[in-house]
């Protein structure tokens, strides 16, 4: 392996922390890196495996300003490029106006989700408002950048996929933000997105072209604001959604921004033309879903595929001490999210919905060209219990109801892993998985390299990387083209 050191920032931790989420598998990583020439240390980088695996992460330079959440770390965008039967690595920070303020001032400017916003120092983003944009959610590549975004709503940062190089703030953004997940259709290369805050209209999606350019932006009319975190897409429609947790409007008047769960009310389902329309409402049973997996069109029905939550606010269990309250809510276990399907009849407006398997896991994968069509098969991780670490894949074959599973043993956890499909290939199920591994047992990071229609054999192929890397959330595939 070749390594050369790019940058490294200042560490501003406390020298004895001890949160759960800033420490152990979340350590953060501070230096940036170019590898080429990754090592093989066990098994053979497919030969026909072709182009990048990126994956974001949130990765906190500061301390905070009061109580921390996973979710408020700054952006880390990590590459591992592939050709030819080898492997590059590369990792930047994404440089947010937030994270260059606070590198200025030498402090942490701005409080996290879990502190009021009347406790930063300055005005900022989000869908509250006086937030830092960390932009370290999410990312997919469209349009030749990589795009990065924000669970809370803020700007869209792009870099060069390949080298990493900063590129700035997307222009075709809206000024009140996007939110993570955008979605790309890779059949038109028309790009999704939504956005949301805590004044009216409350929601917003768009489109974005194949070109790059903003296509078009339609409000989307709520009772009130809400907090919705994916958006799904049809051949012809787009599916969002209104959700039954979400601020109080009496609370939010006095400057207080926690959810509150409200079973007593439906969890609801808009959809709209993909090229903008009447929202269509449909009903459903009360849950929260952070993750869909797909949408597709069958006869006169929609179809969405998602993650149930049959416990979206877990009671904090007192063992587990000053973080008790944080640990239940990044817990999947605790919210049990188990793969779900509703069913939308555009003739009738009735909504059916079943359980497609009882395993909880989340975080989904599906075939790079399927987004929107019907698919087979699913791609999960499946997550400690009591903890936001993912510590296994669960494959799930929605047509003969076979699972297959992987499970790492404890201390080492995977990444996010999408599926890379094997070029030509007529099976939905032929191609690879691939994802970050950081093993705290050996104190080192590696990238595995899996068969996706085997998951259960482990992986096909384990590489280095050049130092031990902070576990993370979203990645995506992105093929050479």
């Amino acid at each position: 392996m070749q390594v050369k050191v790019i940058d490294r920032l200042p560490d501003r931790l406390p020298p004895d922390d001890d949160h759960p989420y800033r420490t152990g598998a979340w350590r953060p990583t501070f230096t940036e890196h170019d590898a080429e020439e990754l090592d093989v240390l066990e098994g053979k980088v497919p030969e026909e495996l072709c182009g990048s695996y990126l994956r974001n992460t949130e990765n906190p330079v500061m301390p905070s300003l009061g109580r921390y959440h996973p979710f408020d770390g700054d952006g880390m965008l990590h590459a591992v490029r592939f050709a030819g039967g080898r492997a590059s690595y590369r990792n930047r920070f994404v440089r947010t106006a937030g994270l260059e303020a606070e590198l200025a001032a030498g402090e942490p400017l701005w409080a996290g989700i879990i502190e009021p916003p009347s406790r930063s120092l300055r005005d900022g983003w989000g869908a509250r408002g006086k937030m830092k944009d960390a932009s370290s959610t999410d990312v997919v590549v469209h349009a030749g950048r990589a795009l990065t975004t924000f669970y809370q709503c803020g700007d869209v940062y792009q870099l060069d996929p390949d080298t990493l190089a900063q590129l700035g703030p997307a222009a075709w953004a809206p000024a009140r933000g996007v939110s993570a997940h955008t979605k790309l259709d890779p059949r038109t290369g028309e790009l999704f997105y939504f956005g949301y805050g805590a004044q009216a209209p409350h929601l917003w999606f768009g489109v974005v072209d194949a070109h790059g350019q903003r296509a078009f932006q339609q409000d989307v009319a709520l009772p009130g604001p809400r907090l919705p975190h994916d958006v799904a897409f049809t051949e012809h429609y787009v599916v969002l959604n209104d959700l039954p947790l979400y601020w109080e409007p009496e609370q939010l008047a006095k400057g207080i921004y926690r959810p509150r769960w409200h079973p007593e009310l439906p969890s609801r389902f808009a959809v709209i033309p993909r090229s903008g329309g009447e929202p269509r409402w449909f009903e459903a049973a009360p849950t929260y879903v952070l993750h869909w997996i797909n949408a597709f069109e069958d006869g006169d029905e929609i179809v969405l595929d998602g993650y149930f939550q049959s416990d979206p606010v877990p009671r904090p269990d007192p063992t587990d001490g000053p973080y008790a309250g944080l640990k239940k809510m990044v817990d999947l276990s605790s919210m049990q999210t188990r793969p779900h399907r509703w069913r939308f009849d555009l003739r009738t407006g009735a909504c059916r919905e079943e359980r497609l398997f009882e395993a909880i896991s989340e975080f989904p994968s599906i075939h790079y060209a399927r987004p929107g069509l019907r698919h087979r098969h699913v791609w999960s991780m499946t997550a400690k219990p009591g903890w936001f670490l993912f510590d296994g894949l669960l494959h799930m074959d929605l047509e003969t109801g076979v699972e297959q599973r992987w499970r790492y043993p404890d201390g080492v956890y995977a990444s996010e892993s999408p599926m890379a499909p094997r070029p030509g290939a007529a099976g939905e199920d032929q191609g690879w998985l691939v994802t970050f591994v950081s093993d705290l047992n050996a104190d080192r990071s590696e990238v595995h390299i899996f068969d996706a229609a085997r998951v259960e054999d482990g992986p096909v192929a384990r590489l280095a990387l050049p130092e031990r890397i902070c576990v993370g959330t979203h990645a995506c595939w992105a093929p050479t083209r």
